[in-house]
């Protein structure tokens, strides 16, 4: 196994235990390795960040501030969000 699935896998398994200390950019990563890329709308999208798959509607979500950790309600939803789609 490659190193950056070992790291993929272990990140997946701290996202799965909704974490107090899980960051946006380890979501990022996340997100970016299941097939999303980040798209802002503009200047004025302030803190709301879309999340577009080729395949699959887009996710939107609003990033921490003003640190960096998710909150525990978002990641139980996209938790469900990404089961649902078979991606977890």
């Amino acid at each position: 196994m490659s190193n950056i699935k070992k790291l993929i896998k272990k990140l997946i398994k701290k996202f799965r235990s909704v974490p107090a200390d899980f960051k946006y950019a380890e979501l990022k990563t996340l997100l970016e390795y299941l097939g999303y890329e980040e798209s802002n709308s503009g200047k004025t999208s302030g803190s709301r960040v879309r999340y577009i798959h080729p395949d699959l509607t887009p996710i939107l979500i609003h990033k921490p501030h003003p640190g960096s950790e998710m909150k525990k309600y978002i990641i139980r939803e996209l938790i469900s969000k990404l089961e649902e789609r078979g991606q977890l």
